[in-house]
C-alpha cells in the first residue's frame, strides 16, 4: 500500500485539529456526514463522474473526511467565521481510478483549499466559493445506513490511525456477515469463520481459508485483510461504508452506492 504527501492541489495532505464553531444561523457539522445532491460552477450544473457523489464526513474529533468517488482525503478543520478551513496540508490515499475520478479528487481538494463559506439549513449543507457551489444533504436522509447482515462488503481501505491507504486490487476482496458467520474472499482465497456480535463490536474467531498459492499482490492483499479481521473490533456503519477498528488500526469496506 502507498501513501503520498502532497503540498498542493491533487496532493496528499495531513491536517491538524482545530475547534469548530456553531454558526449564528444554528446547527453543527460535527458528527454528521453529507452527500452531494447538486453541484454548480459559474451558475451552470456540473456533472460528476458516473456513480459518484461528494461525501463529507465531519468526525467528532473535528476531522473532515472527504471523498469524491476515488481517493479519500482527511484533515482536521475549523468551521469558525462561516468558513470551512483546512488547518494543514491534508492526507489522501493514492489509488488510481478510471472515468475521470482522479481528476475529480483534484477538483474537490482545490475547492476545499479555497476555504468555502458554509451554511446549514436543517439537513442541507451548502458550500460556496467564488464560482462553485456544492449542495449536500445529511447522508441518513439521502442514503440510509446499509444493514450489516447479508451485505457484500468490499474492502476499501486499511486504517492506520490518522491515515487510510488502499491495497492494490482491494476491490477484489470482500466479506459478508450472516448472524454468527462471516464468509468472504481475500482476493486470492475464500474465507469463512464465526463471529460474536455486540451492539457496536464484533469478535472474530479463527478464520479458515482455502490454500491456493497467491501472486505477490494477491498475497499482500490477503495478508492485509486477514490481519485486520482478528480479535474484537468496534464497528460503525455510515451510509454504505463499514469501518472495523481496534486501537486506531482497522479496515474500511463499502457496498454499492
Amino acid at each position: 500500500m502507498r501513501m503520498i504527501a502532497l503540498a498542493g492541489a491533487g496532493l496528499l495532505l495531513t491536517l491538524a485539529a482545530c475547534g469548530n464553531e456553531t454558526p449564528a444561523g444554528g446547527g453543527s457539522l460535527t458528527g454528521n456526514a453529507y452527500l452531494s445532491t447538486s453541484v454548480t460552477e459559474d451558475g451552470k450544473p456540473k456533472t460528476l463522474a458516473g456513480n459518484t457523489r461528494v461525501r463529507l464526513d465531519f468526525a467528532d474529533d473535528d476531522r473532515l473526511n472527504a471523498n469524491a468517488g476515488c481517493n479519500s482525503m482527511q484533515a482536521p478543520v475549523s468551521t469558525g467565521g462561516g468558513k470551512l478551513t483546512l488547518k494543514e496540508p491534508a492526507a489522501m490515499t493514492d489509488m488510481g481510478c478510471p472515468g475521470g475520478r482522479q481528476q475529480q479528487d483534484t477538483w474537490l481538494l482545490e475547492f476545499l483549499q479555497q476555504k468555502p463559506s458554509w451554511k446549514l439549513d436543517g439537513d442541507t449543507l451548502t458550500l460556496t466559493t467564488g464560482r462553485t457551489t456544492i449542495v449536500l444533504t445529511d447522508s441518513d436522509v439521502v442514503q440510509p445506513n446499509t444493514p450489516i447482515d447479508g451485505t457484500k462488503w468490499t474492502l476499501d481501505g486499511v486504517v492506520d490511525h490518522d491515515s487510510v491507504s488502499r491495497q492494490e486490487a482491494a476491490e477484489k476482496a470482500w466479506i459478508t456477515f450472516n448472524g454468527d458467520r462471516v464468509t468472504g474472499f481475500t482476493g486470492c482465497n475464500t474465507l469463512n469463520g464465526r463471529v460474536a456480535r455486540a451492539t457496536d463490536a464484533i469478535t472474530f474467531g479463527e478464520l479458515a481459508t482455502t490454500r491456493r498459492a497467491c501472486a505477490e499482490a494477491e498475497g499482500a492483499l490477503e495478508k492485509a485483510l486477514l490481519n485486520g479481521l482478528k480479535g474484537t473490533l468496534t464497528y460503525e456503519i455510515s451510509a454504505n461504508t463499514l469501518t472495523l477498528k481496534n486501537s486506531g488500526t482497522g479496515l474500511t469496506f463499502v457496498t454499492a452506492r
